[in-house]
């Protein structure tokens, strides 16, 4: 019995070794993942420094400069970039232009890029929905359940707006939003899409079937797989209205017929602009047309484009064969729909720029003309959850239109058959991409960002990056389509017919009209924009200024129109 006992008793004593051991084993990988997990995290806080820093100095050399733009005659040489941010002598340059020395000046470049994309993308903005502002949301829904109903994508009942969050949809925030727009119903789908409208959907589905729960509010059902959770929220649009913009769009000749040229009218006596901007929003159509006392609604058309307006005092004195054009907060629908391409395309297209050069709106435009989704060569989670669903696909997937890509360099380049390369005046790059750093898409950065040291770090590092950028697109671009964000701004259609048939597609003329009439899109930055602020020191303009002869003359040897006048001097 005493030797049972011996041996239970030593049994025990290694077994309390052995959980002693394990557990101290236990707790020390613990600390050394905790250890690692806290190194890697401040080592990438690290990179996303010094994404923001000057590019490394050559021999004690800080910054980055460019030569003489007459060394592009000259293509062996490459493009002369020089080092410092004052012009360095002529011996002192030869040193530094080798093709050797660009190379390994684009890689730094391209790295500096890459390392700064994948940091915004692991710390993106506090998403926004499309279209319309950010409300609090709320668990109390405010609107009345109608019920379930069946969504067709092809003819689309609730399509007067539409809004995507993929993060943080809720019933009261699609609610909110399509009360805004006038709007009398608020559908959801798939748990982050909603739609506005006037008119119920055909066709009703068991209540079981709208089950996908909201992506920003559990225990929330937001419709379902081709399911539409539909809600009245005529009791939200007396809140709304204070808040609906009712846009002049100034005076404008009057069509020949105003009932072949407008679907609707209200002719009844002592119309008010409220009074027809209400009606046309309830029949879901973009514009208001009051010649004298009549109200007619409508799209922009062939008939009545829009392009040419009148004297205001035309109208105010009640000048016949002239009309006064608002726009309803109803948003033109004739160009929203998007899909992916049915088989994949043959020519592989970038539409490529340097950051803050207009792409994403360039994205926009192109979608809304061919009906088709652009892709990306990043994936944007804020841009994604705003409706470019091109963003999620592969970029190498050839569905989509063309491609959003920033890259330079002769690799990422050739593997594009053709591209449409968007500049822009790089003042403006400059501050947009600085603005979308600190403050996501559509903020602006603070005073104290733009008076830190960051910001002559960010003009002297990415200033060569605008020249390098254009600079090897025209050196390896196969087949290049060059648009400049200004002419696109101002002659918007000429333009953008020019881009569609680069990409081998045809659009009508109503769908460019409607474009032109959604052209802003959700791109419009909001918050508070420094007045009169001029962030560009002397020295910042004299080293942007070379840049932008240079690109101006490599663009002219191209046989390319050169960069717009605005452009320099400054």
């Amino acid at each position: 019995m005493a030797k049972a006992l011996f041996r239970l008793q030593k049994f025990l004593r290694r077994t309390q070794f052995l959980l002693f051991f394990l557990t101290a084993a236990y707790l020390m990988a613990g600390s050394l993942l905790l250890l690692q997990r806290t190194r890697l995290v401040l080592q990438q806080g690290s990179r996303g420094t010094a994404a923001n820093q000057a590019l490394p100095a050559l021999d004690g050399m800080p910054g980055v400069g460019m030569a003489d733009p007459r060394t592009l005659q000259h293509p062996r040489q490459g493009a002369r970039l020089l080092v410092g941010m004052e012009a360095l002598q002529e011996p002192a340059l030869e040193q530094w232009h080798s093709p050797r020395w660009l190379a390994s000046r684009n890689l730094e470049l391209r790295q500096l890029r890459r390392r700064w994309f994948h940091r915004i993308i692991s710390d993106q903005e506090p998403m926004q929905t499309v279209g319309f502002k950010a409300v609090r949301h709320t668990a109390e829904h405010k609107g009345t359940y109608v019920g379930c109903f069946s969504d067709d994508s092809r003819e689309r009942t609730l399509k007067g707006a539409v809004f995507y969050d993929l993060r943080k949809m809720t019933v009261s925030h699609c609610q909110e939003a399509c009360a805004e727009r006038a709007y009398a119903l608020a559908g959801l789908a798939y748990g982050a899409e909603c739609y506005c409208g006037n008119r119920l959907p055909a066709s009703a589905a068991k209540p079981e079937e709208c089950n996908s729960e909201c992506k920003g509010e559990k225990g929330s059902v937001c419709g379902g797989v081709n399911r539409l959770s539909v809600y009245r929220v005529e009791e939200l649009r007396a809140a709304g209205r204070r808040r609906r913009n009712v846009t002049y769009r100034g005076c404008f000749r009057a069509p020949e017929n105003f009932t072949d040229t407008f679907p609707a009218s209200l002719l009844q006596p002592n119309v008010t602009v409220e009074m027809c901007s209400e009606f046309c929003s309830k029949k879901e159509f973009p514009l208001a047309v009051i010649p004298g006392q009549e109200c007619y609604c409508g799209y922009p058309t062939g008939r009545f484009p829009l392009r040419h307006g009148a004297d205001g005092q035309l109208c105010s004195t009640g000048r016949a064969g002239y009309c006064q054009v608002y726009q309803t907060p109803v948003q033109d629908t004739r160009c929203t729909d998007r899909k992916f391409l049915a088989t994949k395309s043959k020519v592989f297209v970038a539409l490529s720029s340097f950051p803050g050069a207009g792409n994403t709106w360039a994205r926009h435009l192109i979608e809304h003309a061919t009906g088709y989704y652009t892709g990306s060569y990043y994936f944007d989670g804020a841009l994604y959850n705003k409706g470019f669903k091109g963003e999620k696909d592969h970029w190498r997937s050839r569905r989509t239109i063309c491609v959003k890509t920033h890259e330079s360099g002769r690799t990422e380049i050739e593997m594009f058959d053709s591209a449409i390369l968007l500049i822009r005046n790089p003042y403006k790059s400059l501050v947009a991409e600085f603005n979308r750093k600190y403050a996501g898409h559509l903020g602006y950065a603070t005073d104290h960002a733009w008076h830190s040291k960051e910001w002559p770090d960010f003009v002297n590092s990415y200033a060569s990056w605008w020249a390098s950028h254009v600079l090897d697109w025209l050196k390896y671009g196969k087949r290049l389509l060059v648009v400049h964000y200004e002419e696109l701004k101002q002659s918007l259609i000429p333009k953008l017919k020019e881009m569609v048939e680069f990409l081998n597609m045809t659009v009508t003329e109503d769908r460019l009209l409607c474009v032109e009439n959604n052209r802003d899109g959700n791109f419009k930055r909001s918050g508070a924009k420094q007045k009169d602020f001029e962030p560009f020191t002397q020295e910042m303009k004299d080293l942007i200024d070379k840049y932008i002869l240079t690109v101006d003359e490599a663009l002219r040897e191209r046989n390319f129109t050169g960069l717009p006048r605005e452009y320099v001097p400054r």
